[in-house]
């Protein structure tokens, strides 16, 4: 791209670091310069003595910006010297904190020499010999201990041969001295840095370890303090708002203004004291919310003891109780099964299935470990502040967690963080508000001179002087803007909260008027939560079968696909109710099957699982289990080990034993695609692509089921040590399982009302391509008339060395043409051709990130469907449209899009809960209804907002025009005249101004965002004008009149004049002019009339300029000390030319302003001439438009076609890393297993070449178990222990007695 763009949003992610600066969190989202400060003696006293002579100003100037106080206090030095050093994060904010050095047991070192305080040693490899053990040993670690990842981040930092540590505290986070890298680093929890076989030898702390860490760590609480109320009222005081307002409160009374000065000193009091009781509610709400605390059951030594959750440290072992807990901190689990509720993290209510850590190192030859990753091990931890539904354990033992995290460090200290440090809404119209201001001081510091000019000429006293020209200033800049500029965002969300659409970030309001792209969920947000049990289509012979409707209509031969149903889902009982994800809820209901789990006394017998049993329906009757001959009368099925499911692998699997059985059976539930690529291929039908695509062309959501036996020489305690990669391999495909996910009713006319108003809509789902673009067509996000073109990216192989694209499209174009069609058009920008739509999914996403990055931008620009994305990468297309300068939204349920939800300019998630800390905004009603009330809101906040700045900026220039005339004739306004102006007409006006409701219909033209645009700017210029013009004339016209008398200048200050009355009577016209003048309705707002409140105001407003015009009594002209005209016709000559200013005002407004030259030619002209303020995504649009041979189509083959060779290509692909992380994940190594592998291989040992060293009547098959490997089951088979590995099963060429074979 050769033409440099200006994009007009903030970028995703951490900026680019600059040489020649340090920073902490390098590359993180939390990434800050850094610099470290020392003090000065010198420059402290002359700073001292400057302040002195400012009379403290100087003080208050650097209480403002502390970091400055710093910087003029203090000599910058290496960090390794500093006592204080500053921050600065990617939104520009600074931070001060001071550098404390503090003894390993937590006391302060005072006096300690540089050299003993050298800070934590951070090695570069983890795990340096010289580093103590935890459990206890603090001898120096043998190599064994080193390999065998003994040794944690937590250890390295607190090494036993320091006696000392430096750090520093910013957002709550603590900062470590790190004397190898000569910076500071964040103090990190066991979840960096530590190997997963660390958690599995870990014996708990003793004492002393507990309380060193406690000296580093902290108390593990999340502590919100409420603020006193003398700090908060301080704080409030010494505001720039509230200073300048005590300024010109000292100005006025100076100047004898003593009932304004009065009035606004009341009222300032009354405001602060609010926000005081406000302030103060919130946090203790904040606090009462967050603040917890329990007793726990805490390893020490060989017992569990009970201890205050505020005392555990990371590296603490904890035990679960069986009937649920809150969790208190982040923590591992070792043993055992925890059902969690995890709706405080993400909304979402469905429970979770904790597995235990797998245990790499069971693999003793080779020797591999790996590290523990948060995200990619997130299944197995137990998150703060989420629910333990109950657990499910082994026996007598209990189920163990490691600590990992505390404090303001877990995943709950994390959000809380964000809620009292929150990103800063970088919105461009916060910005120019600001630079406006620093105009109208501009404007001011001219009137200043002007008034010192004339008053000089005139040998007036200084004090005289000063006074008016300080008055000039409180005039011309408003103090009371700022709380002005609240108005609108404060009545959208009470409207907002009204619509069932909680917000959490009020300032994120004005910043949803703006958005022009919506990112939007598939299941649960476009469609139903609950899905329709359709079909099943089973597999015979090799071929797909009649579809079945009526699952008790399956057939014998059918049998597998029923087993299938009611056993590959992850459904729990909790309190009496079968819960768990709603999809297998519906499958498994549809069976008619019912479950059964294990209470607490079956859950302690013969010291091993009882599995979780499913049967049909009354089965049993009273029965029992087996007649006579020990045959089983009830069909029953227990679910012995459970693979849940990935979206990185896209299925689950369950390991089952049928009652009287000889083997396990293994079934998998997935997408399509993934089960095919296991399965077995004379299993798959030859029409399997073509089935899958008229089902998924239909709308409907489509699961495939496959089977495989395992050998009878599997028994139960490998089947609890087996990795799902050994056996979710050489499938039986079984079939279909159909069901039927209705649109929600009101998606698609929102889909099109979204449209309608020129904003994208983009669908982003990790389901499958073919579904998600049938329900883009249904809804409208793709018209009947406009293509679809599919990308598909492969990556390099042996014959084609570079990774290259392909487009197709996903249906005949010709087809379009020959339907009736309703065109449904695009937001495209000033696209000649929009007539086309991409659709590309997960894996060719990361493809096409990391190769083609110029592609990407286009396919964002042009994209519509984006199917089979993780969560990670559903956030990555938020942050791509950012970066091309779309303003995003996104609307999800709130569980797999949290990072989506938190990118997004204005994140919506759909959930029950009033607020959810996963998005700015939470809607309560389950639909997408939401998003345009939203969008509308947003847009009537934000014209309020400018209407409100525009109106307050008139006003001031408009009274500093006033005092300008009179201070000609060393005159002014009177002090009521002020409180009139000020109080009845401002603050009345302002307020009911932004009560106007949003209009019901989204306009097709997004609301302006910048202040500096033409309409704005020449508004102001344009109205201001005319003020100025009308207040010229009046006062000239009334000079002109016979009875007129010239005012004369008094040692009173008495004001009473005709030139007085002139000026004032018209301005308080203007003022009410200009407040409906600024008060538009359509497109953005309703009408004026529609708001009650502001039309009452707007009569007695105009009533009371009536009245003090044309007959105030006496004692009101005394009190206002206004000098009415003798002339009655004279007084109503000013009503005639208040309505001219209406008029003429209400001419430019509508006529000028709105006009379509002024609003889209002039500022097109303008953007034309500084080009760089066109947005990204215009010039990608540009290019596409021009580059009419881009994209290459290909027609080679149909669609199914392609799928099945993306399919392949897939299997092909399949990365050996990601197969080893996910099989390492699967692995649910526990201590009740191996008090069983003892058991096991007292009746089953081998020795190495495989063969069994007793015979205990197996098959002669089982001495083939390493007949036939391939290269991944070695893969595989290599990282299993001695145990398992010596076992030498072949799982894939097993002989037909196997399963003949009796237990």
């Amino acid at each position: 791209m050769t033409e440099e763009v200006k994009v007009k949003v903030g970028l995703s992610g951490p900026p680019p670091m600059k040489s020649g600066f340090q920073y902490v969190n390098p590359g993180q989202e939390d990434q800050m310069e850094i610099s470290g400060y020392r003090p000065s003696l010198i420059r402290k006293v002359i700073v001292w003595f400057f302040i002195i002579i400012t009379a403290g100003l100087l003080r208050l100037f650097f209480y403002w910006l502390p970091h400055l106080f710093i910087k003029f206090t203090h000599t910058e030095c290496s960090l390794s010297e500093a006592k204080v050093v500053i921050l600065k994060d990617q939104y520009k904010q600074w931070f001060v904190s001071k550098v404390k050095v503090h003894s390993k047991s937590g006391q302060p070192a005072g006096g300690v020499k540089k050299d003993e305080v050298m800070g934590i040693a951070f090695s570069k490899n983890p795990y340096d010999s010289n580093t103590p053990l935890k459990m206890g040993d603090t001898k120096t670690p043998t190599d064994d201990h080193v390999s065998s990842g003994l040794v944690s981040e937590v250890d390295r930092i607190l090494e036993l041969n320091r006696k000392f540590v430096r750090y520093f505290i910013t957002k709550k986070i603590k900062y470590i001295w790190s004397n190898e890298s000569q910076t500071f680093k964040k103090l990190e929890g066991l979840d960096k840095n530590t190997k997963c076989s660390y958690f599995h030898a870990c014996k708990g702390l003793t004492y002393p370890q507990q309380q060193e860490r406690v000296a580093m760590f902290g108390s593990n609480s999340i502590q919100i303090h409420v603020t006193p109320i003398i700090r908060i009222l301080f704080k409030e005081v010494l505001s720039p708002f509230y200073i300048f307002q005590m300024f010109s409160c000292g100005i006025w009374f100076a100047d004898e203004y003593y009932y304004y000065a009065s009035c606004i000193v009341v009222i300032s009091v009354v405001s602060i004291s609010a926000t005081i009781y406000q302030t103060r509610k919130m946090q203790r709400a904040l606090r009462n919310t967050i603040e917890s605390s329990t007793i726990v059951s805490r390893l020490h030594g060989e017992d569990f003891v009970d201890v205050c959750s505020d005392d555990l440290v990371p590296g603490d072992i904890i035990s679960i109780p069986r009937n649920g807990c809150v969790m208190q901190c982040d923590a591992v689990l070792l043993t055992g099964n925890c059902i969690v509720n995890e709706s405080m993290l993400t909304g979402e209510s469905v429970p979770v299935t904790k597995t235990p850590l797998p245990n790499p190192k069971i693999s003793k030859s080779r020797g591999e470990d790996i590290l523990f990753n948060l995200k990619e091990h997130s299944k197995h931890v137990l998150f703060c502040g989420t629910n333990i539904l109950q657990t499910r354990f082994y026996g007598s033992q209990q189920v163990k967690a490691v600590v990992l995290r505390t404090g303001f460090s877990t995943a709950k200290g994390e959000l809380v963080r964000s809620i009292m440090h929150p990103k800063p809404v970088d919105f461009k119209f916060n910005r120019d508000t600001y630079i406006f201001v620093a105009i109208l001081a501009a404007i001011a510091g001219v009137g200043f001179i002007y008034t010192v000019v004339i008053m000089v000429e005139e040998h007036e006293a200084f004090v005289d002087i000063f006074l008016r020209s300080m008055d000039l200033i409180t005039i011309a800049v408003p103090p009371a803007l700022p709380a002005a500029l609240t108005i609108g965002i404060v009545f959208a969300q009470r409207r907002l909260k009204r619509g069932q659409i909680y917000c959490i970030s009020p300032r994120s309001i004005n910043v949803s008027g703006t958005i022009n792209a919506v990112c939007f969920d598939k299941t649960g947000t476009l469609t139903e939560d609950g899905l329709d049990m359709q079909s099943v289509v089973p597999v015979q012979d090799g071929r797909f079968a009649e579809e079945v409707q009526d699952i008790k209509q399956l057939s014998s031969d059918q049998r597998l696909l029923l087993n299938a149903m009611t056993t590959c889902h992850s459904l729990t009982i909790i309190n009496g109710v079968l819960s768990g994800d709603p999809l297998d809820l519906i499958m498994f209901n549809a069976t008619e099957w019912e479950l059964e789990e294990p209470g607490e006394e079956e859950a302690s017998r013969y010291d091993m699982i009882v599995p979780t049993i499913v049967r049909p329906q009354g089965a049993r009757n009273g029965k029992g289990t087996f007649d006579q001959q020990f045959v089983p009368i009830t069909e029953e099925i227990a679910i012995m080990r459970q693979f849940t499911f990935a979206s990185s692998l896209q299925r689950m699997s369950v390991i089952t034993r049928k009652l009287g059985a000889t083997n396990f059976e293994l079934f998998s539930k997935g997408a399509p695609e993934m089960i095919a690529s296991l399965s077995k291929p004379e299993t798959l039908p030859s029409n399997f692509h073509e089935v899958l695509i008229e089902y998924t062309k239909k709308g409907y959501r489509v699961l495939a089921l496959a089977h495989r036996s395992l050998p009878a020489k599997l028994k139960y305690a490998k089947i609890q040590r087996i990795q799902r990669e050994q056996v979710e391999r050489n499938l039986t495909f079984l079939g279909f399982l159909v069901l039927e996910n209705r649109l929600k009713p009101e998606t698609t006319p929102i889909i099109h009302q979204l449209l309608e108003a020129n904003i994208r809509t983009i669908m982003v789902t990790g389901d499958n391509m073919l579904t998600a673009l049938s329900v883009a067509r249904e809804c409208g996000m793709v018209g009947e008339n406009q293509k679809i073109i599919l990308v598909q990216a492969f990556p390099g192989t042996t014959g084609k060395n570079d990774p290259w694209l392909e487009y197709m499209y996903t249906e005949d174009p010709q087809d379009h043409h020959q339907k009736s069609t309703k065109e449904t058009k695009i937001a495209m920008p000033d696209s000649t051709d929009s007539n086309y739509h991409f659709a590309l999914d997960g894996r060719s996403w990361a493809i096409i990130r990391k190769h083609f990055p110029l592609t990407l931008q286009k396919i964002c620009v042009r994209g519509t469907v984006f199917a089979r994305m993780s969560p990670d990468q559903k956030s990555q297309l938020i942050e791509v449209l950012q970066e091309l300068g779309y303003f995003v939204g996104m609307c999800g349920d709130g569980a797999n899009d949290c990072g989506a939800l938190k990118a997004a300019h204005a994140g919506i998630s759909l959930s029950e809960a009033e607020a959810s800390v996963a998005s700015p905004f939470t809607s309560k009603q389950p639909n997408i209804e939401c998003v345009p009330t939203l969008i509308r809101q947003g847009r009537a906040a934000l014209v309020t907002s400018f209407g409100i700045f525009k109106y307050m900026a008139c006003y001031s220039l408009t009274q500093f025009v006033s005092v300008l005339i009179l201070y000609w004739i060393f005159a002014n306004l009177t002090d009521f005249e002020f409180l009139y102006i000020d109080l009845f007409l401002l603050t009345s006006l302002s307020v009911t101004f932004g009560y106007t409701n949003a209009y019901d219909k989204l306009s097709k033209d997004p609301p302006l965002v910048s202040l500096f645009s033409v309409a704005p700017v020449l508004s102001i210029l344009l109205h201001m004008l005319i003020q100025t013009a009308a207040q010229v004339f009046c006062y000239f016209n009334v000079q002109d009149q016979p009875w007129f008398v010239p005012y004369e200048v008094n040692e009173d200050d008495d004001y009473t004049s005709y030139e007085n009355m002139a000026v004032f009577v018209i301005s308080m016209y203007q003022y009410v002019t200009l407040a409906i003048i600024f008060s538009k309705g359509r497109p953005y707002r309703k009408t004026i009339f529609t708001n009650y409140l502001f039309i009452a105001n707007l009569v007695v407003c105009i009533g009371m300029n009536l009245w003090l015009n044309i007959y105030p009594i006496e004692d009101v002209a005394t009190f206002f000390e206004l000098k009415v005209p003798p002339s009655i016709p004279y007084r109503l000559i000013y009503l005639g030319i208040a309505a001219i200013n209406f008029f003429v005002d209400y001419l430019i407004e509508t006529f000028i302003i709105d006009s379509y030259f002024v609003k889209e030619r002039l500022q097109c002209w303008i953007e034309d001439i500084f080009s760089n303020s066109k947005y990204q995504y215009e010039i990608v649009e540009e290019e596409i438009v021009r580059d009419s041979s881009w994209p290459n189509i290909s027609s080679a083959e149909s669609l199914a076609q392609a799928f099945e060779r993306l399919d392949s290509q897939q299997a092909r692909d399949f990365d050996q890393s990601s197969l080893l992380s996910s099989l390492l994940d699967s692995a649910s190594e526990t201590q009740s297993i191996r008090s069983l592998r003892s058991v096991e291989m007292e009746t089953s040992h081998r020795d190495f070449n495989g063969k069994p060293a007793l015979n205990t009547g197996a098959s002669n098959t089982s001495n083939n178990f390493y007949g036939d490997i391939d290269d991944e089951s070695q893969l595989i088979a290599d990282d299993l222990d001695k145990g398992v590995d010596n076992l030498a099963m072949d799982l894939d060429e097993q002989g037909p007695d196997v399963n003949s074979q009796k237990l």
